[in-house]
């Protein structure tokens, strides 16, 4: 089912370049699926669909996404709480919360500071900083 987007105007989705080449090599697939699929293509521009072209239903690949995360050994999770993770990574790598922002295509930066998360070692250096700015301690 297609729904129309929340925001008003179309947006440019950043991408690490590391992922090009999958997406490109994924673009390459899919135009052989669609040659397969000949006359019963349905085409919708998505990036994943099903080898007719048709959008792929949520619930189908539910099982994939449980495997993924017991393969990466990490807590159970919704797919909407990598966008949560998404946030706190690149706020985790000094990135600007209003970078942040942007990249998750949030209007309000509240919204996106209640997205991310500051893990403990962030709060350790950031206290060592802290210590380093006031008492110009090397530890």
């Amino acid at each position: 089912m297609f729904r129309p987007p929340k925001g008003k105007s179309k947006r440019t989705v950043p991408l690490p370049p590391e992922l090009l080449p999958i997406l490109k090599a994924h673009r390459k697939r899919q135009r052989e699926e669609r040659i397969a699929a000949a006359n019963v293509w349905e085409d919708h521009d998505l990036v994943f669909c099903q080898p007719n072209g048709r959008p792929i239903d949520p619930r189908d690949d539910w099982d994939d996404w449980k495997e993924l995360l017991g393969v990466a050994g990490v807590r159970d999770a919704r797919v909407h709480d990598g966008r949560h993770t998404a946030g706190t990574l690149l706020i985790e790598q000094g990135v600007h919360v209003r970078t942040v922002q942007e990249i998750l295509g949030h209007s309000d930066i509240r919204l996106t500071q209640r997205y991310t998360h500051v893990a403990s070692p962030m709060a350790a250096d950031g206290m060592q900083r802290m210590g380093r700015a006031l008492w110009g301690s090397g530890t």
